[in-house]
């Protein structure tokens, strides 16, 4: 019988709302540092460094006499074109990359490094090895054939693309088309109404899908570095819409994009303004508590509004909470805490107050490169060699629509992951109260990704065990944002279930059961059972105190 593998956190640069490191602000400096200390190593070590190049320059010889000496990861699809195999020029140019590469891995794992630093100087190597992927030169065979069949006009038109980034997408290659989306159009056009407005965010309330309707509503929180439309892309995997044609009513928040002038919005402001907004849906649903439902960073801010109601006594304004790849435990297993000393986070924290925000732009381009293959390469790749337009993908254009975040909820994120503060009780203070979240007692269901590099699924159970009541974790075969883009009716959707937690993560998932279809379903059972009766659906949107502003997606989504 073959043994089930568990699968471990992947020790990839990663970051908090969509990075780490965009949120400690890794630089430059702090690689080119690794470099140097590498390249003084190398120095120290003559004998190692010089074992290594001469068993290069051995597999070198033999790769020239055509052994075949290593094979490319299966799913690396970069050298999926029969040409890297068949080709003698190609076969050979691949060999010696792997070969290369496998050399480097080798010296620094022979290295007397410490752990902290051999950790660093994969990650640097990595990115040297990827950049130098043949693949990435004129020479790449589907760069060749593209080239033939056009006549030549793949390469004029992909040096104009190059030109035209390098002018205004600050030198990184475009995701996605630009011009086959519009919001409210056909992307965040599910009807409804903006019904409550602060400074911070706009509350959007939807139409209704079904004859009936539960009493208690959801009210979705997405992350604050990110719009909120990723629960509402196209019908067919609309988040919005498959809650309301499951007889729900849905509230969502649409935080507003903030600029310089709101550098002093940190954690519990936005707490502040979510109470708010919390208790505007309770006024115009009508119930006395809603289910709440946070995305990572969102995850946060909802436990930090439960930890704060429940300080003050007001706890039973929330029913149940659903947390989707949502870190409360800020321990994370990544070479980008080892690049985060002191230094570099009071830098980071300099640099977002002179700012007034950390810009979306910015982070964006470490996002790519935490995984430049798929975010970077793939795209250098499509645009400037082949000469072809970027794909117009939804879940891309969304994550291209960047969102800022101002410099005091940046320090708030950067002591979170330097204290882990919701760890222990009153670690973390909100609006002047002290949050324990073992007394935040109500039902939880948590859900996470077991390929997701930025919110690792380990983590996410462990934050799922810091809650107080009756806690569920699923965990998806997907990564981050595909775990919550997750509709059923997708014939590669699968996740693991496992009714009891135990503190260790690893055993939870050798007992868990292996469940084909999405965890849509299974959430849907779960919030059903906790959204109360069920009535005559009321079409009218908001009420007396309350009434419709403007037509859904609102006024903040649109800001940029």
């Amino acid at each position: 019988m073959r043994e089930k593998q568990i699968p471990g956190t992947l020790p990839v640069p990663t970051a908090f709302m969509n990075a780490q490191n965009a949120i400690v602000g890794l630089r430059g400096k702090d690689l080119f540092s690794t470099v140097r200390n590498l390249a003084l190593h190398g120095l120290r070590h003559p004998l190692n460094s010089a074992r290594h190049v001469l068993a290069f320059g051995g597999q070198v010889g033999r790769v020239l006499l055509g052994d075949t000496l290593h094979q490319p990861n299966p799913h690396d699809s970069r050298f999926a074109d029969p040409s890297w195999q068949l080709n003698p020029f190609y076969r050979r140019g691949l060999q010696l990359y792997l070969a290369w590469q496998k050399q480097l891995a080798a010296w620094i794992e022979e290295s007397d490094l410490s752990d902290d630093d051999r950790a660093r100087a994969r990650f640097v190597l990595a990115q040297l090895s990827d950049a130098l992927s043949p693949t990435n030169s004129l020479l790449n065979p589907l760069a060749v054939k593209e080239l033939l069949n056009t006549g030549g006009l793949s390469l004029i038109k992909g040096f104009s693309q190059l030109v035209d980034d390098l002018l205004h997408n600050d030198g990184m290659p475009r995701q996605v088309s630009r011009h086959a989306f519009e919001i409210g159009r056909n992307l965040a056009n599910t009807p409804g109404a903006v019904v409550f407005r602060n400074e911070l965010l706009e509350l959007i309330q939807y139409k209704p899908m079904s004859e009936k309707q539960y009493l208690r509503p959801v009210l979705v929180v997405p992350p604050q570095i990110n719009k909120y439309y990723i629960f509402d892309l196209a019908p067919e995997k609309s988040f919005v819409q498959y809650a309301l044609k499951n007889n729900l009513q849905v509230f969502m928040v649409s935080w507003r994009n903030p600029d310089a002038r709101h550098r002093e919005w940190g954690l519990s402001t936005y707490v502040q303004a979510l109470e708010e907004a919390l208790d505007a849906c309770r006024a115009i649903s009508g119930s006395k508590d809603v289910n709440l439902v946070g995305a990572c960073a969102g995850g946060l801010t909802i436990a930090a509004l439960q930890g704060h109601l429940q300080a003050r006594r007001q706890l039973r304004k929330v029913n149940s909470a659903t947390y989707l790849v949502s870190l409360l435990d800020s321990q994370v297993d990544s070479p980008a805490v080892l690049f985060a000393d002191e230094q570099t986070l009071e830098a980071a924290k300099r640099r977002s107050y002179q700012a007034g925000v950390l810009d979306g732009k910015d982070m964006a381009k470490v996002f790519a490169w935490m995984r430049p293959n798929d975010l970077v390469w793939n795209y250098f790749v499509n645009n400037y060699l082949l000469g072809k337009e970027p794909p117009a993908f939804d879940i891309l254009y969304w994550n291209n629509d960047n969102t800022r975040l101002p410099a005091a909820l940046h320090g708030d994120m950067l002591d979170f992951f330097k204290h882990n503060p919701l760890t222990r009780p009153g670690g973390l203070e909100i609006c002047g109260t002290a949050i324990d979240l073992q007394k935040v007692t109500v039902d939880s269901f948590s859900v996470a990704g077991i390929n997701d590099h930025i919110t690792p699924w380990d983590a996410v159970y462990r934050s799922a065990l810091l809650l107080g009541g009756d806690s569920r974790f699923v965990l998806s075969n997907r990564g981050h944002v595909q775990s919550i883009l997750n509709p059923p009716g997708n014939p590669k959707a699968n996740y693991y279930e496992n009714g009891k937690l135990t503190s260790d993560p690893r055993a939870w998932y050798y007992d868990a059961r292996h469940i084909q279809g999405s965890w849509w379903s299974e959430w849907l059972d779960w919030v059903q059972e906790r959204s109360g009766e069920q009535r005559e659906t009321i079409m009218a949107l908001g009420n007396q105190d309350h009434p419709p502003m403007e037509a859904a997606p609102g006024t903040y989504v649109h800001v940029r």
